[in-house]
C-alpha cells in the first residue's frame, strides 16, 4: 500500500488468492479451435500451484550449497541446494513461511525471518549447524531486518523497532557471542540503507515528501554520531543510498534529480567528490558488487521488465553469458571465491529457475524445475506491452495477456488488473493466479495508470491526491481499449486487484456503475478515513511522504471519505468478490467486513473469502489455490 515503499522483502511479489471449486481432478483437458485450429489444454488451479516458488541465492562459504527459500511443501520453508546434484535438503519446518537472509561468512549458520501468521513483525532468526534456532529479536511487538556483514564477518547488523516501534534503531551483533550491542538510535525517522564493509560507515535516508528524500553518512568512529548530510539540493529530488564499494571508499546512491529517470552517482567518502556511475533511458533500480568487487551487477526498470547488466570491473567488459533459454535474469549471486555464479530465470510462461554457473564456462545448469510436470509450457501465454490514450490523451501503458482461445470468432471475456501501491506497477513475468485465468479465457489487462512507477517521476506523481478520480479513469480508458479488440467480447470486462488495487476494483463499482460487469477486491482499502488513521507505526519514517501522496488525514478527510467506496456502497450494483487475510496490518479485516455487508444490503450478489492465517498477500499454496478456484468460479458465474 505504499507508493515506493521499497520492500526489501521478498514477498510483495506476492501471491493474491481464494476459494471454492471441485479440485479432484488435477487436469481438465479441453480442445478449442481458433482460426489457426490450435489446440489449447486448460488445467485447474491445484495443478498451476503444482508450480514451486522459490527465492535465494545466498552461497555456502564453500561454495557447494545455495540457500532457498521454496513452497514446494505448501508452505515457504529453507532449504539448501547441492550446486552439484540440484538435491534439496530442507532446514526449516515452521507453520509460517521463513525467507533466506544468507549463510554466515565463514561457516554453514544461515540466517533467515519469518513473520507470525502474515502481521509483518518478522523477526531475524538463526539456524545453527546442528538445526536449532535462535530468535535475535524476540518480543511480540518487536519488527526487524538484517542490515549487512562485516567484510571479515566478525559481526553483522540488524534493525529493530523494539526500543520504539516508530522507528528502527541500529545494533551490532557479535557472530560468536549473539551479544546485541545498539549503534544509532534513531531519533529522526531515518533509515538504514547500506553499511560500509568494515562496519564504519552507515549511510541514512529520510523521506522529507514524496518528492523529495535525503542521503546522510553517519562515522560510527566519531563521538557524536551526527549524521552528515550528502545530498544538497534545492529542487525535490530522491537520494536513496544503494550500497557501498567493496573497498569502502565509495558510497553509491540513486537519485532522480538529473532527469525523469533515476541514475546511479557514486559519493567519495574520502573527498566528497560526487561523479555519474549509471544511467540509462529507465529507471536504474539496484546496483551490487560480489565480494572483493570485480563483479557489479545492475538492473534497469525496462518498460515493466528488468534488465540485468554484470560487469567485470578488472575488464570494464561486460561478462559474456552462455545460452540460456528465454527469461530475464535476477537474483545474481557470487561463491565467495567468485568462481561460481548463482541466478534465476524468470518469464511469463515459466517460474523461476535456479541456475549455476562456473564463470566463463559455455553452459549453466539448471538446479530447478519449478513448471508443475503436468503443464505443457506451450499452453502459457506470453504477455504484449501495450500503450493507449486516456481520457486527457496521455499515453498509458499496460500488460496485456490474450488467451490463445480468442480470436475474432471466438471473443473472451476480459478483465482490467489493477496493481498495488499506489505507486506500484505491473510487471511481465510469471503469475500462476494470472495464468489460470488466461488459461481458461479470461485475457487480462494489467494497466499502469498514471501514478505508476517506472514510467518518469512526471507520471509518477501525476495522481497525488487524485485518487480515484484521474487514475481510476485510466483504468476504465483501459476497459475501453479492451473494447476496442476484435477478439474481447465489449460487454463482459470485469475488474480485479490487490491492495490498492482492491480499492480501484471498488471504487470502479461504486463511481463508475456502469462501467465493469464484475469486481474482484483482494484486500483493499475501502475506508481511506479508517486506514490513514490506522497504518502501522513502523511507517513512521516515510509517513509523510504517504500523506503528501494521499492527503494527512487531520486536513484531507473530507476528500478521504469522498473516495472511499464504503461510504458510497450503495452505488454498487455488480456482482463483487472480496477477499481478506484476518492478520493484515496494512489493510483491516474490519475493512471488507463493512464493505461486504454494505453491498449485500443492496441485494447484489457478494463472494467472501476469509483467511484466519494470512496477512496482506497469502503465502500458503493452499489458500492460493483455494483463491484462484474462487475467482474463476466467481467470474464463470457472473461473467462468461
Amino acid at each position: 500500500m505504499k507508493k515506493a515503499l521499497k520492500l526489501a522483502c521478498i514477498t510483495c511479489a506476492v501471491s493474491l488468492a481464494s476459494a471454492g471449486c471441485n479440485q479432484s481432478n488435477s487436469l481438465v483437458t479441453s480442445a478449442v479451435k481458433t482460426e489457426q485450429t490450435q489446440q489449447v489444454k486448460t488445467y485447474d488451479a491445484k495443478t498451476f500451484f503444482d508450480t514451486t516458488s522459490i527465492m535465494g541465492s545466498s552461497f555456502s562459504p564453500s561454495g557447494d550449497k545455495v540457500l532457498v527459500s521454496s513452497d514446494e511443501s505448501g508452505i515457504y520453508s529453507l532449504y539448501e541446494v547441492n550446486v552439484k546434484t540440484g538435491s534439496k535438503t530442507r532446514l526449516t519446518n515452521f507453520e509460517d513461511s521463513t525467507y533466506p537472509v544468507r549463510y554466515f561468512p565463514n561457516d554453514e549458520r544461515i540466517l533467515f525471518t519469518k513473520d507470525s501468521g502474515g502481521n509483518e513483525r518478522y523477526h531475524v532468526y538463526v539456524r545453527e549447524v546442528d538445526g536449532s534456532i535462535k530468535d535475535l529479536t524476540p518480543s511480540d511487538e518487536t519488527r526487524a531486518g538484517f542490515a549487512g556483514f562485516t567484510k571479515d564477518g566478525s559481526q553483522f547488523f540488524i534493525s529493530s523497532n523494539q526500543r520504539d516501534a516508530k522507528f528502527m534503531d541500529l545494533y551490532r551483533v557479535d557472530s560468536e557471542t549473539y551479544k546485541v550491542s545498539p549503534v544509532y538510535q534513531n531519533e529522526l525517522g531515518l533509515d538504514v540503507g547500506a553499511i560500509s564493509p568494515d562496519g564504519r560507515f552507515i549511510a541514512l535516508s529520510k523521506n522529507n515528501s514524496n518528492k523529495d528524500s535525503d542521503t546522510y553518512i553517519l562515522d560510527t568512529y566519531k563521538k557524536t554520531l551526527k549524521p552528515h548530510l550528502i545530498s544538497q539540493h534545492d529542487d525535490p529530488a530522491q537520494y536513496t543510498p544503494e550500497t557501498f564499494s567493496a573497498d569502502g571508499k565509495y558510497l553509491y546512491y540513486s537519485t532522480d534529480a538529473k532527469g525523469e529517470f533515476s541514475q546511479m552517482w557514486r559519493y567519495e567518502l574520502a573527498t566528497g567528490k560526487h561523479t555519474p556511475a549509471l544511467e540509462d533511458e529507465w529507471d536504474v533500480t539496484f546496483i551490487y558488487f560480489s565480494k572483493s568487487g570485480r563483479y557489479q551487477v545492475s538492473g534497469v526498470n525496462a518498460d515493466a521488465s528488468t534488465k540485468v547488466s554484470i560487469l567485470d570491473t578488472l575488464t570494464g567488459k561486460q561478462v559474456a553469458m552462455p545460452a540460456l533459454p528465454n527469461g530475464n535474469l535476477h537474483g545474481v549471486n557470487f561463491s565467495s571465491d567468485e568462481k561460481t555464479m548463482a541466478f534465476y530465470l524468470n518469464s511469463d510462461t515459466s517460474p523461476s529457475n535456479l541456475f549455476v554457473w562456473q564463470v566463463g564456462s559455455n553452459k549453466a545448469k539448471q538446479l530447478t524445475n519449478t513448471l508443475s510436470k503436468d503443464i505443457d509450457q506451450n499452453d502459457l501465454v506470453e504477455s504484449t506491452i501495450v500503450r493507449f490514450k486516456s481520457f486527457d490523451d496521455l499515453e498509458i501503458p499496460g500488460v496485456l495477456y490474450k488467451p490463445k482461445q480468442a480470436n475474432r470468432n471466438n471473443k473472451v471475456p476480459a478483465l482490467v488488473w489493477v496493481h498495488g501501491g499506489p505507486g506500484g506497477q505491473s510487471r511481465t513475468g510469471y503469475r500462476a493466479m494470472q495464468q489460470h485465468l488466461v488459461n481458461h479465457g479470461y485475457a487480462i489487462f494489467a494497466v499502469n495508470n498514471r501514478g505508476s512507477s517506472g514510467y518518469g517521476k512526471t507520471f509518477f506523481h501525476l495522481d497525488d491526491k487524485k485518487h480515484g478520480t484521474d487514475d481510476l479513469q485510466d483504468i476504465v480508458y483501459g476497459k475501453k481499449h479492451l473494447q476496442s479488440l476484435e477478439w474481447v467480447d465489449a460487454d463482459k470486462i470485469g475488474i480485479i486487484g490487490g491492495s490498492y488495487g482492491g480499492f480501484m476494483t471498488a471504487a470502479a463499482l461504486a463511481f463508475e456503475p456502469e462501467e465493469f460487469k464484475v469486481g474482484i477486491n483482494i484486500f483493499g482499502v475501502t475506508n481511506w478515513v479508517r486506514t490513514l488513521n490506522s497504518i502501522p507505526p513502523w511507517w513512521e519514517s516515510f509517513k509523510k511522504a504517504l500523506y503528501d501522496e494521499m492527503g494527512d488525514p487531520a486536513t484531507d478527510g473530507e476528500r478521504h471519505r469522498a473516495i472511499s467506496p464504503l461510504f458510497h456502497a450503495k452505488n454498487i450494483t455488480k456482482p463483487l468478490m472480496v477477499i481478506q487475510g484476518a492478520n493484515d496490518p496494512r489493510v483491516l479485516q474490519v475493512e471488507s467486513d463493512e464493505l461486504v455487508a454494505a453491498v449485500k444490503a443492496n441485494d447484489v450478489p457478494v463472494e467472501y473469502v476469509l483467511f484466519d492465517d494470512e496477512g496482506h498477500g497469502f503465502t500458503k499454496k493452499e489458500n492460493r489455490i483455494t483463491a484462484s478456484n474462487a475467482y474463476l468460479k466467481f467470474l464463470d458465474t457472473y461473467l462468461k
